[in-house]
């Protein structure tokens, strides 16, 4: 019985390494990914800043997996009525489960010539084309553009004001939203401390401002066009290519159908009381090892031969986690429960959830540096 993974990001990780733990030892289990390496994507944005921070959130699969075979390549497509994955070089791998963790890409949502001027921020080189053009274009002035105040887009405008700082350059950052506020998906007391955190460190706020169209040297808005240097798209999420660049939507059980999972961002997911599941890193470590105990339970059952019993019923996903955290900047925003943290209590906090999920896929040594990056801004 064979077993896909497809995405070695949060949850194809995480799943790939409670299937290890919990599929019978006759079961096989592959993971599919474009990279030898996992990345931890809520770091990414560090490596604008902080280029060698790209060593401890880039973790090899070999080292981070034990028993699952990882064939790199790049899934084109996903067959569920046949149980076929397709990939890039020309294979095609059969399956008994899989489940797809390909996360999400970029949405430019058809906006004209955004996509042809925009760069986004989703991977390491990414990071790096950022920096390159801001030491380009922007180190001695000028106007940066990060288009989408989700965490993300929180983020990448922190940093690069940060960055603005350090090199003493006359730049402004320029943080524009279509709704009316900044971290709008979370609580109103989130979004105040991030907008103070944000204006503090001196990032210019334009919410409520829906971007119409991208010239190579305007953002134009409704509000009024917006001359830039350089434009950092964040605004939006959807699905990898491999799945018809949509985002199925899953109820609580994950399931696309009885065989075929989806998980993480490359879903829209409903949980077990109804609500819609933010796309986050936190519910897609949750949803993987939800779908793990339900994926290994089941092969178990197929295999035990006594199929003439009621097939075991699949746990749902319940959407529950502790608080919220978003660096901005040498700063950073956390909420815990109804509580809000400013200052060094956040950026600790910040700095423990990296390493955290670095010491769960094994990799402590560098949890370790990640701690000392983060702590050193």
């Amino acid at each position: 019985m064979r077993v896909l993974v497809l995405g070695a990001g949060y949850a194809g990780l995480t799943l790939a390494r409670e299937l290890e733990r919990r599929l019978p030892a006759d079961a096989d289990l592959t993971v599919v990914n474009d990279s030898p390496y996992h990345l931890v994507q809520h770091e990414v944005h560090r490596a604008i800043r902080r280029p060698s921070v790209a060593d401890p959130i880039h973790v090899p699969l070999d080292e981070a997996l034990t028993r699952a075979d990882v064939v790199v390549d790049r899934v084109t497509d996903v067959d569920p009525e046949s149980h076929r994955v397709h990939l890039a070089e020309g294979e095609s791998l059969s399956y008994d489960y899989c489940a797809v963790c390909l996360g999400a890409e970029t949405n430019y949502y058809g906006i004209p010539g955004l996509e042809a001027h925009a760069l986004p921020l989703k991977r390491l080189d990414h990071a790096e084309a950022i920096r390159a053009r801001f030491f380009d274009e922007c180190d001695e002035g000028g106007t940066v553009v990060v288009g989408g105040a989700g965490l993300s887009g929180i983020q990448a405008a922190g940093e690069l004001a940060a960055l603005r700082d350090e090199e003493n350059a006359h730049t402004d950052v320029v943080l524009v939203e279509q709704l009316d506020t900044v971290a709008p998906s979370f609580a109103e007391n989130f979004q105040r401390a991030v907008r103070d955190e944000l204006l503090d460190r001196g990032v210019e706020l334009r919410t409520e401002t829906t971007v119409q169209s991208v010239t190579g040297t305007t953002v134009e808005t409704d509000t009024g066009d917006i001359d830039y240097d350089m434009l950092v798209w964040t605004g939006g999420i959807t699905g990898d290519e491999a799945m018809g660049n949509q985002r199925p939507s899953v109820r609580a059980d994950l399931r696309l159908d009885s065989r075929t999972f989806v998980v993480g961002d490359a879903a829209r997911v409903v949980d077990a009381d109804g609500e819609p599941v933010p796309a986050s890193a936190s519910a897609a470590l949750r949803e993987a090892k939800v779908v793990a105990a339900n994926v290994a339970t089941q092969v178990a059952y197929e295999q035990s031969g006594d199929t003439g019993d009621f097939p075991p019923r699949p746990k749902p996903y319940r959407f529950e986690v502790p608080g919220w955290i978003v660096s901005v900047g040498d700063g950073a925003v956390a909420q815990v429960g109804p509580s809000i943290f400013r200052g060094s209590a956040a950026k600790a906090m910040k700095a423990t959830v990296g390493a955290g999920h670095l010491t769960s896929v094994g990799a402590v040594s560098r949890a370790v540096a990640l701690v000392e990056e983060e702590m050193n801004t």
